[in-house]
């Protein structure tokens, strides 16, 4: 009777990940999640996720647990050991990657930092990511923490810019746009060169161009990825040699 009663005493523990461990840490006792790996949205309804990816334990990934996976997530339930397959990984990045806990693998969310942020780019929270004294450091530093990865390093300080378009031309406002709105007014020091990008022949004598591996070098290129130097050249190479006319 004193065994059971003690047995009864032991608490229920909850899954630990297993399996894909991107977007996660290591936190010197466990691996847990990172803020971007939930700092995403849906693209679908939560709800809808939760029934197509519903969690082992009840408990979904969420920025510092470590709450199991849905196997959905990355890979089959005959899979086994859990290795990841790429078609239902894809699948999941697609329509549920918030719920996931996959968010930093999706295209705003994944690409480099620089060597030395000015600060810690694995404990960015949303609130740093909105906040008018980070944003444009963490679009400079860490991209891949707020999901500015398609932003060129360049974002709006103040997060309701673009709600009144007016005030990029509105006369004794210019010094608060150029500081707090240079992506929606196109105050970005990179703003003008990269317009060229896409047309401008590369000076080597490349006669074709290593495809570009990601679907958004247009979108990237206008924002001034391809000239900016904050990327370097085997990153820009890397993602978008096409588009940055790269060798």
């Amino acid at each position: 009777m004193l065994f059971i009663f003690s047995f009864l005493l032991v608490p229920f523990t909850n899954a630990v990940i297993s399996g894909d461990l991107n977007c996660t840490t290591y936190n010197g006792t466990a691996f847990v999640y990172t803020p971007a790996a939930v700092a995403c949205d849906n693209a679908i309804s939560d709800a809808s996720c939760q029934i197509l990816y519903a969690a082992p334990d009840t408990l979904y990934p969420a920025a510092g647990n470590d709450a199991e996976r849905a196997l959905a997530c990355y890979t089959t339930a005959t899979a086994t050991p859990a290795a990841v397959v790429q078609d239902m990984k894809t699948a999941a990045l697609a329509s549920c990657a918030k719920t996931c806990g996959l968010c930093c693998q999706t295209d705003d969310y994944s690409c480099a930092n620089v060597a030395y942020p000015r600060l810690n780019c694995a404990t960015i929270t949303t609130s740093q990511c909105n906040s008018v004294a980070w944003r444009t450091i963490i679009a400079t530093d860490c991209p891949s923490a707020c999901g500015f990865c398609n932003q060129g390093g360049c974002v709006d300080a103040v997060t309701n810019c673009a709600n009144d378009l007016s005030i990029c031309n509105t006369v004794g406002m210019q010094d608060f746009v150029n500081t707090y709105c240079q992506k929606t007014c196109a105050r970005c020091p990179s703003t003008t060169a990269a317009s060229s990008v896409t047309t401008t022949a590369s000076s080597g004598s490349c006669s074709s161009y290593a495809a570009d591996s990601s679907s958004s070098c247009a979108a990237w290129a206008k924002n001034g990825f391809c000239t900016n130097t904050f990327y370097t050249t085997a990153q820009r190479r890397s993602r978008c040699a096409t588009t940055c006319k790269l060798c």
